[in-house]
């Protein structure tokens, strides 16, 4: 039976011959840091889509609406919001947006404050569609107002920037402007 002074000194030894061993710290190192470094590069790249697909929808609404403001629209004879979508948004919108998914509100007056914009979130906290669609006539005031649900993937370890539910972000686009005489 070996004496507990020289299993010690074993002991003292294995431990002192693995502090000085530096083989595999840096894998133990990027093991730690790794899910940080990653989960912290993914909210990024996804902030960075979130901004340009709300771009891309801004982009979107000031044609669409220029298309009310010069009265193309009007004169076209689009009275009902799904024609307006199918005819003249949907053309424009890009393979990063769906345009199943992208919601629309045209309202106008005969000044501009006499317009109030609808809530896209309701009470509860559920992004609703709204379905206004009056473009006006000429030297009317006309708001016009795109949104859309997007979804959101990076979610966990804090981050999260939904806004409706299921994990999704309401990007909205607006257009305020007074027609001009066509």
């Amino acid at each position: 039976m070996p004496s507990p002074a020289a299993s010690n000194a074993c002991l003292r030894k294995t431990l002192r011959r693995f502090r000085r061993s530096r083989r595999g710290s840096a894998a133990v190192e990027f093991a730690l840091v790794a899910p940080v470094f990653f989960a912290l590069l993914f909210a990024i790249i996804e902030t960075a889509i979130v901004f340009f697909a709300g771009q891309v929808l801004e982009t979107v609404a000031q044609n669409s609406a220029r298309s009310i403001l010069t009265g193309q629209t009007q004169t076209a004879g689009y009275t009902t919001q799904a024609q307006f979508l199918t005819n003249v948004v949907c053309p424009q919108i890009p393979a990063l947006l769906t345009c199943a998914n992208v919601s629309l509100s045209v309202q106008s007056s005969t000044a501009f404050g006499n317009l109030t914009l609808p809530s896209l979130i309701d009470a509860n906290g559920n992004c609703i569609s709204p379905t206004n669609f009056s473009p006006g006539g000429p030297g009317d005031t006309v708001v016009v107002q795109l949104s859309y649900q997007w979804p959101l993937f990076v979610t966990g370890l804090g981050y999260n920037i939904a806004n409706c539910p299921g994990s999704k972000r309401l990007l909205v686009a607006t257009a305020a402007f007074q027609n001009e005489p066509y």
